[in-house]
């Protein structure tokens, strides 16, 4: 990213573009390298400019949310990182009378879930404690047990590569496990949700109780990137990953947590190149004694 990249960058975005910025600030792993550019979009204006910009001169981008369903590679990731903020982090319940919500893309869940909790907007449970935005939330199909935020979604905003804003129904959304099919480069903006009506106490009796339950099954006292493999059709990820034996097996500073062998997390100032190991110990070991190929939920980028 040469000079005169960086000025335009500068020109578009002001103070809200920085440069050369450690992405180990950015994720929950809290491990990667240096991205060239880090840009916090705050309006649809801005963020408009600038994605076309970045498509004109073929400079790559990544939405990185929260970062937590993310891993860089040591030596750090190439183009721009973006976070949505200002006006994608807003919420609004849009009739009194009807239990519909327009969540900007860049608000976390936890703010979502206190909204709907205080609303007495009842369907969204299943979300509390899960890290991360509703952008990142809606791109990968983010759910709990038998939940997922796809039976919540009525509409969905998008920016597309070519600068237009698209609303698309839920009819014409192709969801999978853990993954929403969106063409490349295109940005999730807002998302209409569909919830029910109920009491807040009885909303947030659900919400307390789900938070328990994560923090009574998953390792949230050591960072990491939630689940690092989907389950596979009819079994279960941590199961495998515990029935090889591999509970608690570190390389470097990375370990498979003794609590939920599903979540590997950086026990000791781990590098990216340590958690990549371990998956694939863990893909290799899984293979050979079960002959199931796992498959990474978390997203690996950057210069290996």
């Amino acid at each position: 990213m040469d000079a005169t990249i960086k000025k335009r960058m500068r020109e578009i975005a002001g103070e809200s573009v920085s440069f050369d910025v450690p992405m180990i600030q950015y994720t929950t792993f809290r491990v990667g390298g240096t991205v060239e550019a880090m840009y916090r979009a705050r309006n649809l204006e801005g963020l408009k400019e600038m994605m076309a910009f970045l498509m004109d001169e073929g400079i790559p981008h990544l939405i990185i949310g929260r970062g937590s369903n993310l891993l860089v590679r040591d030596r750090g990731l190439d183009g721009i990182a973006i976070i949505l903020d200002g006006a994608f982090t807003s919420i609004e319940h849009i009739n009194p009378a009807e239990p519909y919500i327009l969540a900007g893309a860049g608000l976390v869940l936890h703010k979502l879930v206190e909204f709907c909790t205080k609303k007495g907007l009842a369907g969204a449970e299943f979300l509390a404690g899960i890290p991360g935005t509703v952008g990142g939330g809606v791109a990968m199909n983010a759910g709990s047990g038998d939940e997922e935020i796809k039976g919540l979604i009525r509409k969905l905003t998008v920016l597309t590569r070519s600068g237009v804003v698209e609303r698309r129904d839920s009819s014409n959304l192709t969801f999978q496990y853990r993954a929403l099919d969106l063409h490349r480069g295109e940005v999730i903006l807002h998302t209409g949700l569909s919830l029910k009506f109920d009491k807040p106490a009885s909303i947030r009796k659900r919400v307390t109780s789900n938070i328990n339950r994560r923090k009574e099954r998953f390792p949230f006292d050591m960072p990491s990137a939630g689940s690092t493999f989907k389950n596979p059709d009819g079994d279960h990820a941590g199961r495998l990953i515990d029935a090889a034996g591999l509970k608690g097996r570190r390389i470097g500073g990375a370990m498979i947590s003794p609590k939920h062998a599903n979540f590997i997390v950086n026990a000791d100032r781990a590098s990216a190149s340590d958690i990549v190991a371990l998956m694939d110990l863990v893909r290799v070991k899984v293979s050979e004694m079960f002959n199931i190929q796992l498959v990474p939920e978390i997203k690996v980028v950057g210069k290996g």
